[in-house]
């Protein structure tokens, strides 16, 4: 089985996204019976779904903070796909995982997804 997720585009969002390749064609969350797979223009995320140990809604980003491309915390290194400063579902992991550079060897503890239903990707996800 494989449930898919649209990102949340706000408009103000719209125009640095696309700077990036980000579109809702490119933006788009999946979740399988063992994996969550997750594309953000030409940034990848995969990891197994025995790898995510919470999940909490969130919201209220800095639009600085958060538009344009994938945004690495440098409190935290938990990398952030957003599309929209409302609403969005952080993810953490039980090991780090690859995501926002080639090589794989930063690692991100967790992950910030502004999806249309944040609710519905927790279900989907077990948490």
């Amino acid at each position: 089985m494989r449930r898919e997720f649209g990102f949340a585009f706000e408009d103000r969002y719209r125009l640095p996204a696309l700077l990036f390749g980000i579109t809702p064609t490119t933006a788009r969350v999946a979740v399988t019976d063992e994996e969550l797979l997750v594309r953000f223009g030409p940034w990848r995320l995969r990891t197994a779904l025995a790898n995510i140990s919470g999940t909490q809604v969130s919201g209220g980003y800095a639009w600085y903070r958060t538009a344009g491309p994938a945004h690495l915390s440098l409190k935290d290194r938990g990398v952030t796909f957003a599309t929209s400063s409302r609403r969005g579902l952080c993810v953490s992991f039980v090991e780090p995982v690859a995501a926002i550079e080639p090589t794989g060897r930063l690692r991100h503890p967790g992950l910030t997804l502004t999806v249309a239903d944040p609710a519905a990707l927790a279900a989907a996800l077990g948490h």
